[in-house]
């Protein structure tokens, strides 16, 4: 699957929204670090990251690959402001019609529009892998992702009041949100 965009942020900088290639692995693994850090509203912690940069190379030539999957890079000035992604949840019969998004900004870009571009960006690469429902959890206290994603359509389904263990708060609630497409 592919996908290359150029939008112009709130600040008026330019911001590529394209495929992460192999070429991006070092970059990728770094943002995945800082902004693992900057917020405790994502999955895990940077000494969680199960990747080194080399990895992360090869799962971005894969998800480049990939007629059903993609992780996509917004890029300013040649550094990696955000990442955001689908992945399909299975396989099987059952499942295959769903698939997972995930999206990280690092903190120097959040307000600027690049969030809801790549928002955008997964949902419309979603429709075209032919997905019927594409999901997401978000830790409840995360207002502003939770408005982000209610405005793209999200709807939620659940809550798990104790689906995150924070190392800072305890534990975070989580909400469960899908979007049919």
């Amino acid at each position: 699957m592919k996908y290359h965009q150029i939008i112009e942020l709130r600040n008026g900088m330019k911001c590529c929204l394209r495929n992460g290639t192999e070429n991006d692995g070092q970059a990728v693994f770094d943002h995945f670090n800082i902004t693992h850090g900057q917020t405790d509203y994502l999955l895990s912690y940077p000494d969680e990251n199960c990747l080194d940069a080399v990895q992360e190379s090869q799962f971005l030539k894969e998800k480049s690959e990939s007629e059903n999957e993609i992780e996509i890079v917004a890029a300013v000035d040649n550094a990696v402001a955000g990442t955001a992604g689908i992945k399909a949840i299975g396989w099987k019969y059952k499942v295959r019609h769903r698939a997972e998004f995930g999206i990280s900004i690092a903190r120097e870009f959040w307000g600027l529009g690049i969030g809801t571009a790549l928002t955008t960006a997964c949902i419309a690469c979603a429709r075209s892998a032919g997905y019927i429902q594409l999901e997401l959890n978000v830790v409840a206290e995360n207002v502003r992702a939770l408005s982000l994603y209610q405005k793209a359509g999200f709807v939620e389904y659940g809550r798990n009041p104790k689906g995150f263990c924070s190392r800072m708060t305890g534990f975070q609630e989580v909400v469960y949100m899908r979007l049919e497409l």
